[in-house]
């Protein structure tokens, strides 16, 4: 019986295949998930997801169509995603006054004239929205900061912490799920 070697991709090799593999993609699976899920933060849960177990391959050569496996497993866990608890989010959370209802993150982004009860509940949510990042390890809040607050994209914290790309899709997820946790209490005591 012949023994076949198995022969494993250098790193460098692999960090390289997953960064153009990333920049050829991202859009393309953005554009195919966006309009089958409720919002862009699902879209993008879900893209991070298919990112980390595309990082999470030993051989990526072995892969025969890249395309193809992309869109496979993004159609997979967009199907997941429908088979699961809905997870609520930002948008989802609503407050409602005399004048109408609110989402939360209207409330956040509402200029400070809107009255001071809106003031009151904007300045109770940032404080805990910040209070939860604090709660985060470093490596984590830094890498939801630049992504959410600063608008860089996860390729490039990557790029410029020199991390695996799939060390920052993780801790990304770690931190959405955390700070998703923290502001349901609020909202739930903002309800009540």
């Amino acid at each position: 019986m012949e023994v076949v070697e198995k022969i494993t991709m250098p790193q460098k090799d692999k960090d390289s295949i997953i960064s153009q593999t990333v920049s050829n993609y991202g859009g393309k699976l953005m554009s195919y998930i966006r309009p089958k899920v409720k919002n862009t933060e699902d879209a993008e849960d879900i893209l991070q997801e298919v990112w980390y177990q595309f990082s999470s391959i030993t051989n990526l050569s072995e892969i025969v169509n890249v395309g193809g496996w992309l869109y496979r497993v993004t159609a997979n866990k967009i199907t997941d995603r429908y088979r699961k608890k809905k997870t609520e989010n930002l948008e989802d959370f609503v407050y409602e006054d005399e004048d109408g209802s609110f989402s939360i993150k209207d409330i956040l982004l509402m200029d400070e004239s809107a009255g001071p009860e809106v003031k009151m509940f904007q300045d109770e949510i940032w404080k805990k929205l910040f209070e939860a990042l604090d709660e985060l390890p470093e490596k984590q809040r830094l890498v939801y900061v630049e992504n959410e607050l600063n608008d860089k994209t996860l390729q490039e914290i990557a790029d410029e912490q020199g991390e695996n790309i799939k060390t920052i899709i993780s801790r990304k997820n770690y931190a959405v799920k955390h700070l998703r946790n923290r502001l349901r209490r609020l909202y739930e005591d903002l309800k009540s």
